[in-house]
């Protein structure tokens, strides 16, 4: 595509339906994740061939000026204050001197998708549109009509009672791209755009749609969305929790759930959030009353519940509990369970981020929250999951109870232990004392799985005899090859033949080692925290009989949270420590030696599921876990003093 487009970005509203929040954020500086939207809809058009980029400015003008100019976008972008607002028609006519020698791409400032502009913007010069309009269909905004060509006949969602046959019901997705000639049709002064695509299909100009259904969308208008947007990202980005880099204060605070902790946010011992966004420059503060009840010094500004029922946090422990809540510098608003999720028809909340192709939602039975699994009916693992989880509870290894299975629909009903795992817990900063002390309780877990569990594996014949065999383990080096060496990063293997005996090498090794029952996917996505800091496993099923030193590689050598060196080793050490006091077998000198070979083989077979779930499962959010996996296997290698040798050389080219 030429550079022959301009781009002009609507930031000038108020934000009313946003209130109390646009009292103290202008809408396109509202975060997501940490990035104000303005910064978002700035990235997506920059990756347009573009030769300049407009934004208008009217509510707050001052912060978000200030905030472009201090930006990585300040040299691109041309300021147009309003005052007064001119509107969504006036806006472009204002800045007509700058838009009228190209193409113009203009894009709400509160708007988030995945729509592709460059086809869009291909298809509008191709068409010889006055203006093509980006539209989905979308019921709760669907009032645009087009006839059976997908130009635009009529506005209004009433005119679906009169359309004409071949017409359709669409919905503006806010954005645009226009030809210059249309600046000629907007009127001096305060306008609407929408009255200007009106006034062009009176005179008999062309205004086209570019139907992008199915394309990711939300507009931030209103608490709610803007909630359920945040949510979305999150769950995108393959995360359950949200801490601004600039907050630390939220080590002792209780979190479950979806939660985002913004900017310069405060946090007071006491407090627990669960589904909660806390705006940036939030304080929070707990403190005793003369009536020994916990004081929340937060100005509240309630939200209604179903039926306008009065929403509030409830104050438990010592202090205050906030469950779906948007909090502000001096505000609250309360939301409901469907402001934030999609619901099912019985109202289940589908919940989990992982790898795993099994759907897990969150269903009330009895008025008690519950986990329902659903496997599809070829499943495999499922009646290893029923049966490995009686057998673990019955060996004092906490993973969920089982309320109630159906072995023919693939469904069970577990016992809720909340959405924080070991990796969201971490996204806080913590006290290494409180990491140390969080992780040698997982590790007391492991140490149960190796001895107790092991012990009684005859109890078992289902896991007894699923042995981490040389079949499995080449099994996991081909998977390295193929979905990430060749299928992810596209590299030729020249030695193959010498790579394979490396590969041959190493599975014999590993293979030797003296075997208990592992669980085999140890990492800190599998470890839940349940309340009170209480370790609970998740995603057993893969549970076989192997070398223990595999399942220590996986969480101390974690490429989902690195542990510093020293820390590792205090942890390793205590491991080996608990495994000395309650196994006769064990031995400290060959478990250390199995711990290399176990390294090597868990990190390839990491690689090769990332490859796999972001290339082939399209779970991109995969992709940010790959540099400390290469790190960890470039390090493990290093330690083999050149062992495999062929193996370092293929990994050096990544």
């Amino acid at each position: 595509m030429h550079v022959n487009l301009s781009v002009f970005i609507l930031a000038a509203g108020l934000g009313e339906r946003l209130r109390p929040i646009t009292n103290h954020i202008p809408k396109p500086l509202l975060p997501v994740l940490g990035k104000p939207m303005l910064e978002s809809v700035l990235e997506k058009v920059s990756a347009l061939p573009v030769a300049a980029i407009g934004v208008n400015l009217h509510y707050k003008k001052e912060l978000i000026g200030q905030w472009i100019r201090q930006s990585a976008f300040s040299a691109k972008v041309t300021l147009f204050p309003e005052d007064p607002v001119l509107g969504t028609g006036g806006a472009l006519k204002n800045a007509e001197g700058f838009l009228q020698d190209s193409a113009f791409l203009v894009h709400n400032a509160d708007i988030l998708s995945d729509i592709d502009l460059e086809k869009l913007v291909a298809f509008h010069k191709e068409s010889g549109n006055l203006a093509t309009l980006a539209v989905h269909a979308c019921p709760q905004f669907n009032n645009l009509v087009i006839d059976e060509n997908g130009y635009l006949t009529e506005i209004g969602a009433m005119c679906s009672l009169c359309r004409t046959p071949g017409s359709q019901l669409v919905a503006f997705t806010g954005i645009a791209v226009y030809a210059p000639a249309f600046l000629k049709v907007l009127p001096e002064g305060a306008s609407s755009i929408v009255h200007a695509w009106t006034e062009a299909i009176s005179s008999g100009q062309r205004i086209g749609t570019y139907d992008v259904s199915g394309c990711y969308w939300t507009d931030i208008g209103t608490p709610a969305s803007y909630a359920k947007a945040v949510i979305t990202e999150l769950r995108n980005n393959g995360e359950t929790v949200y801490v601004h880099p600039s907050v630390d204060s939220c080590r002792n605070v209780e979190i479950d759930g979806y939660t985002v902790i913004e900017k310069g946010s405060m946090l007071s011992k006491g407090l627990s959030l669960r589904n909660c966004i806390v705006l940036p420059e939030t304080r929070i503060e707990t403190k005793e009353s003369e009536s020994n009840e916990p004081a929340c010094f937060l100005t509240l500004f309630w939200g209604k519940g179903p039926g306008d029922t009065p929403l509030k946090p409830r104050s438990e422990n010592g202090g205050w509990s906030f469950e779906n809540y948007i909090l502000g510098p001096d505000f609250t608003i309360a939301l409901n369970e469907s402001d934030l999720f999609a619901l099912t028809e019985d109202n289940a909340v589908l919940i989990g981020t992982g790898g795993s192709d099994r759907q897990y939602f969150r269903v009330k039975k009895n008025g008690l929250s519950t986990v329902r699994m659903q496997c599809a009916k070829d499943d495999p693992d499922f009646q290893r999951h029923i049966v490995y989880t009686h057998f673990f509870l019955k060996n004092s290894i906490p993973v969920p109870e089982i309320i109630e299975a159906d072995s023919d629909n693939k469904t069970a009903l577990f016992e809720d232990v909340g959405d924080l795992s070991l990796y969201s817990w971490l996204q806080c900063p913590r006290e290494q004392h409180q990491i140390e002390a969080l992780y040698k309780r997982v590790l007391d877990i492991a140490v149960l799985i190796h001895t107790t569990a092991t012990d009684h594996r005859a109890e078992c014949s289902l896991l007894q005899d699923r042995i981490f065999d040389y079949d499995h383990l080449r099994w996991e080096t081909h998977y390295f090859i193929e979905r990430f060496v060749e299928g992810l990063r596209d590299i030729k293997i020249n030695k193959s033949s010498e790579l394979d005996e490396e590969l041959h090498k190493l599975a014999l090794k590993v293979v030797s080692f003296h075997k208990t029952i592992i669980h085999r996917d140890f990492q800190s996505q599998n470890i839940m925290i349940a309340q009170g800091g209480i370790p609970r496993l998740l995603d057993y099923q893969g549970a076989r009989i192997g070398p223990p030193a595999y399942d220590v590689a996986s969480v101390l050598w974690d490429p989902y949270f690195h542990l510093e060196q020293k820390t590792r080793e205090g942890l390793l050490q205590y491991y080996i420590h608990r495994m000395g006091e309650v196994a006769r077998w064990f031995n400290e000198q060959a478990f250390r030696e199995s711990l290399l070979p176990c390294r090597l083989q868990r990190h390839m077979q990491a690689l090769g599921a990332y490859g796999f779930l972001s290339s082939v499962k399209g779970k991109k959010h995969f992709l940010k876990y790959i540099p400390e996996g290469l790190r960890l296997l470039r390090e493990n290698l290093f330690e083999s003093n050149n062992e495999y040798p062929v193996l370092e050389e293929l990994v050096e080219k990544f």
